[in-house]
């Protein structure tokens, strides 16, 4: 159809005509409401945005000393953050003296890492800075 022709249908239908496909041969146009269009364009990224979620490194604190039930409680955190997505930081926090039994933080370390094994991995193993020990978990896909 005639450029001329297409635009005339486009003033009567008080609409516009749109260039779709540049490329194509001959190239092909539309009669539509470009104002409304790009309005549905911006909505629908807009929709898009609000539905990605960016994942979080999550923290997890401990100590030595910690009770068995403290360190189940957290543990079912973890589970969930990492259930959920996210990744897991898990530290064991040093005070004082605690500093000459590291090896007792590592034991815990690992036993928090054994019991979520099932739907975690370790990144790296267990490192030492300063008065913390972390390990970061992230979720199996």
């Amino acid at each position: 159809m005639p450029v001329q022709e297409a635009l005339a249908m486009a003033r009567e239908a008080d609409l516009d005509l749109v260039e779709v496909a540049p490329q194509g041969e001959p190239p092909v146009c539309r009669i539509m409401d470009f104002g409304r269009y790009k309005y549905k364009q911006r909505k629908k990224q807009q929709q898009a945005r609000s539905k990605s979620h960016a994942r979080q490194v999550k923290e997890i604190r401990l100590h030595p000393k910690i009770d068995p039930h403290d360190v189940s409680y957290r543990v079912d955190h973890a589970r969930d953050f990492l259930a959920h997505g996210h990744r897991v930081q898990v530290n064991v926090l040093f005070k004082g003296r605690e500093m000459a039994h590291i090896d007792l933080g590592r034991e815990l370390l690992m036993r928090f890492v054994a019991t979520l094994e099932d739907i975690s991995k370790m990144e790296a193993p267990p490192k030492l800075e300063g008065r913390r020990m972390g390990v970061l978990l992230i979720p199996k896909p």
